[in-house]
Parts: C-alpha cells; sequence; structure tokens
C-alpha cells in the first residue's frame, strides 16, 4: 500500500556504476504489458443510497457524479461550486443495494412507491414526526420480506436506470464507468460490506437485480448470487469487501460466517470473487495496526479502531488480526498450510465511500463523508449510523491504481483480476514492483527495464514460483515516482510475512 505521507523510493542506486547494454533495444516489439497506471474510484455514494440521502445529499445522483470525477463542475449540496483539481481516469458508483434509490422516490412521491405496502409503512411514520432512516439499518439487521417489502417493478427501473447511466459515461480511452452496487452486510453491527463491480453493458448487468443483505448477511450467498449472474449472462463480475477495520475480526476469520472451519473449497471461491480488498478509504486505514506490527513506525496511519461499523461493540486486540489486510495475508499462508489453498492472497486498492456524489481524495479538496457536513454546513459532526462522528476523525482517503494496457472496462477489470493493483491515500504515486530471481542490479539503468521485468519475473499481485534451488534468494525491482502535485518521497518500506518451522506467523520490514 502506498501511503502519501511517506511512500518515497531510497534504491540508492546511484552508488552502483551504470551497466554495459550490450543488447539491442527496441522499444516498440513485444510490448503487450501495462505501460501506464489509472487511477479511480470503485466505492462512491450518490443520493439513490439511503443513507447518503437521509444525510442531506438531495440533488447529486450519477450524472453529477460522473461529470464531477472526469473533471467538470457541479454544484454541491451545500450550494458552492466543486472541481477536481485532476480528474480521475475511472469512477464505480456503489449505491447500497438496499433501498437502492427508494428514499429519493419517497421523497418525489412516486406513485408506485407510495401505493405499496412499504410506501404507506413509509407515510405513516414521517406523518408521526419520525424518521425513516432506522428502516434501512433496521431491515439489514432484522430482515423482515413483509415489512420491507420492496416494489419490484420500481427496483428493477431503478436499477436498469443505474446501469444506462454508467454505459452513457463510459469513454473507452479517456474516462472508464463501471456499473455497480455495494451489498451491505452487518452482522452483529460488524461490517462485511462488499462493493460489487459489473464488467459488463446495460443491457447485460440489469438483467440480474443488486443482491441484498435483506437477503442473507453471509458473503457465501453473495458469491452464489454472482455466480448466478454469470451463468446467466454469460458475463463478469467481483465483489471487493472494504473496511475490514471496523469488522471486529470477522473479515479475515480463522472461520465462516457459519462458524465452519476454512475448506479448500471456501478459500477457492473466496478467492475467484474476491481478488482485490479495499484498505484505505474515509473511515480509516485498514492495511495493519501498531498492535499488530510494533516495529513499523507507520502503523498507526489514520486509525478508525474503536468500535464496529454500527458502534455498539468495541474493539478489542484479540480481534485485530481478523481486522486488518496484512495480517489477513499472513493468515491466509497458514491456512493454505492447513487446507491447500489461501483464502486471502488479494490485492489491494483504495476508494474514497464519500456519500456527497463527489469522490474527493485530497487533504486540499475534501467534502467529508456526507452532505450534512460539507464545507459551509455549520455543524461540526455528522451523525453516522446514530452515532456522533466527529468530522476530523474521518481521513480524505484513498485512490485505486491500477496497472493496466489501456483505459478501458475490460483492461481496467482484467488488471484487478490478476492483482496488478495498489492502494494509496490520495496521492497519485507511481510504483512498480517486480519479483524474480535474475534481476540484475543494473537493469533499472535500462531503457527497456519494464519489459525486462516482465519477461523475468512477476509484477505486483503475480506468483512468483519457487526457484529450483532451494537456497537461492529471489530479487525484487521496486519503482516510485513522485506524485508531481504531492510530497517528495522519502522511502520504501517492504513488508515480509511468513510462516516459521514452528508454525508461527512473523513479519518482518
Amino acid at each position: 500500500m502506498c501511503r502519501s505521507f511517506l511512500l518515497v523510493v531510497t534504491l540508492c542506486l546511484s552508488l552502483l556504476p551504470p551497466p554495459v547494454l550490450a543488447d539491442e533495444y527496441s522499444p516498440g516489439v513485444g510490448m503487450a504489458f501495462p505501460k501506464d497506471v489509472f487511477f479511480g474510484d470503485l466505492h462512491l455514494h450518490t443520493n439513490k443510497s439511503a443513507d447518503a440521502f437521509s444525510m442531506g445529499n438531495r440533488g447529486l445522483d450519477a450524472v453529477d457524479a460522473y461529470r464531477f470525477a472526469r473533471g467538470e463542475e457541479v454544484i454541491t449540496s451545500n450550494g458552492l461550486r466543486a472541481q477536481l483539481k485532476r480528474p480521475l481516469d475511472f469512477l464505480a458508483i456503489t449505491d447500497h443495494s438496499e433501498f437502492l434509490g427508494f428514499y429519493l422516490e419517497f421523497y418525489n412521491k412516486n406513485p408506485v412507491l407510495m401505493n405499496s405496502s412499504l410506501g404507506k409503512r413509509w407515510t405513516q411514520i414521517s406523518e408521526a414526526g419520525e424518521s425513516t432512516m432506522s428502516d434501512f439499518p433496521n431491515s439489514i439487521l432484522e430482515p423482515d420480506p413483509v415489512k420491507y417489502a420492496e416494489p419490484q417493478r420500481l427496483r428493477r427501473s431503478i436499477w436498469t436506470d443505474v446501469t444506462k447511466v454508467a454505459d452513457e459515461f463510459n469513454d473507452p480511452g479517456t474516462f472508464t464507468t463501471f456499473s455497480a452496487y455495494e451489498w451491505t452486510s452487518m452482522t452483529g453491527g460488524n461490517n462485511l460490506h462488499r462493493c460489487v463491480i459489473f464488467l459488463d453493458d446495460s443491457a447485460t448487468v440489469s438483467r440480474v437485480l443488486p443482491y441484498t443483505s435483506q437477503l442473507s448477511l453471509d458473503p457465501e450467498d453473495l458469491w452464489r448470487a454472482l455466480e448466478f449472474y454469470e451463468k446467466t449472462t454469460g458475463c463478469r463480475v467481483m465483489a471487493i469487501p472494504h473496511n475490514s477495520n471496523v469488522s471486529n475480526g470477522m473479515m479475515w476469520d480463522l472461520k465462516t460466517l457459519s462458524g465452519e472451519a476454512i475448506s479448500a473449497d471456501y478459500a477457492s471461491t473466496r478467492m475467484r470473487w474476491e481478488p482485490v480488498a479495499e484498505v484505505t478509504q474515509i473511515k480509516g486505514d485498514s492495511e495493519t495496526h501498531p498492535l499488530l506490527a510494533p516495529t513499523d513506525e507507520f502503523a498507526d496511519f489514520e486509525r478508525w479502531d474503536k468500535y464496529n461499523i454500527m458502534n455498539t461493540v468495541e474493539t478489542t486486540p484479540e480481534m485485530l488480526p481478523g481486522s486488518y489486510a496484512r495480517s489477513a495475508l499472513q493468515r491466509g499462508l497458514a491456512i493454505k498450510q492447513d487446507v491447500g489453498v489461501n483464502p486471502y492472497k488479494f490485492g489491494m486498492i483504495g476508494s474514497t465511500d464519500d456519500h456527497t456524489g463527489l469522490a474527493t481524495a485530497a487533504e486540499d479538496n475534501f467534502f467529508g463523508k456526507f452532505a450534512n457536513s460539507e464545507p459551509g454546513v455549520r455543524s461540526p459532526d455528522s451523525h453516522m449510523a446514530g452515532a456522533l462522528i466527529a468530522d476530523w476523525e474521518l481521513g480524505a482517503s484513498g485512490l485505486a491504481a491500477v496497472w493496466a494496457i489501456e483505459n478501458t472496462r475490460e483492461a481496467i477489470f482484467t488488471a484487478m483480476e490478476r492483482k496488478e493493483v495498489y492502494a494509496t491515500s490520495g496521492s497519485r504515486i507511481r510504483l512498480r514492483f517486480f519479483g524474480g530471481w535474475d534481476y540484475k542490479p543494473g537493469t533499472i539503468y535500462s531503457p527497456d527495464f519494464v519489459a525486462h521485468s516482465y519477461a523475468r519475473g512477476v509484477p505486483m499481485g503475480g506468483d512468483l514460483v519457487r526457484h529450483e534451488d532451494a537456497n537461492r534468494a529471489p530479487t525484487f525491482l521496486v519503482y516510485a515516482l513522485k506524485d508531481p502535485e504531492g510530497a517528495n518521497l522519502d522511502r520504501v518500506q517492504i513488508m515480509k510475512g511468513w510462516i516459521d518451522d514452528e508454525g508461527e506467523q512473523q513479519q518482518a520490514i
């Protein structure tokens, strides 16, 4: 993971003499590998999300979100003009699948909703002077298919519209959009949320409705729904878990949600549908924790670790290994020794989780999580899930960085499947990382060092096959370039995790 405040390259290559390059150099031949990195946000909410709408985002919809992300000026919920200094390369709008667009439709008094049992229930609640917002978490924590029944005709119409707008703004080569939604499982108030990202166009994606946590809180049921989609359409989809830091150890657990031991089948299925994880966003860092990495001086970065997502259960030290990605990678190694398959061999990305419709990951252009705490609103705090969250506790983070052949749906989606991705907390640092057995110290001086690195090793996210010489140590090639509008780079830290001869998990910087 790359953090904007610390990531630096200190390779000490100036101490090495430049090599004599005897091989012919021809940069245009055989270079079918990613030559550029693209920065985007795969986790953003508009007024179609129940919580975003209830927290003040009444006007910013998907059209506004896409226009803003590609660099256009928009008017925010508080009436200010807003524009990104630099457009994003790609965006997925991931409104909650639960009551998707229904609070907005209730506000607009859509007759299809108003004449349904759900609409009549909300009308009674509103006329009594109470808030309908409680139905959003309640329908997840205590599902009731009768009480919270959504009119399916309207639900299908809303989802079709979501996918069509995504297609309208998809501009291959310039700005990529994905149809997407967020599945909002909160088992016991603990965060098991996933963002579901589709590769395909509206005609395909709209054939199957989004899966909701009102149907099931179990990720295995979500994966079955994704499998049904692929079998039905012949197309592709993935899920991206996020905010493991507020899962109280459940996101990267040693057992399944149903309490079963992790099996090879479970591990394979999980990696099939969840190749990457979001490890930095507005609700804190999920990469590591000071108690898990006591020798890492940067492990205290943007912590949000007091409670679970609902602020109902305090987080304790024994929960931490299942709450952070670095520990999850080590757990995966241990589980593989037992069952033969690693369930936690994922790549890492960042995104914002902004609910304002504005994908703002830069500290100097940050509009908060909810519209009621945007700049200019005279409230120092915002209310989330019934708890008071101070704005200063939230981070302006993050971005997903993807090495892809081109800026298109196919190329970016495929890059995420192969995990050639990384996370930043907002800066656009260009980072390459390769592992191999035959890299030489002078490789970095070669004008075709990237082609050389791909040819003789594997990039980030790849599997480096064990060398036939068991005593041979791998070599790594790291290249990092500062954000031209960001801070200078200070260092690169490489984390090594392994299982020792006694079966204990170890890590070193």
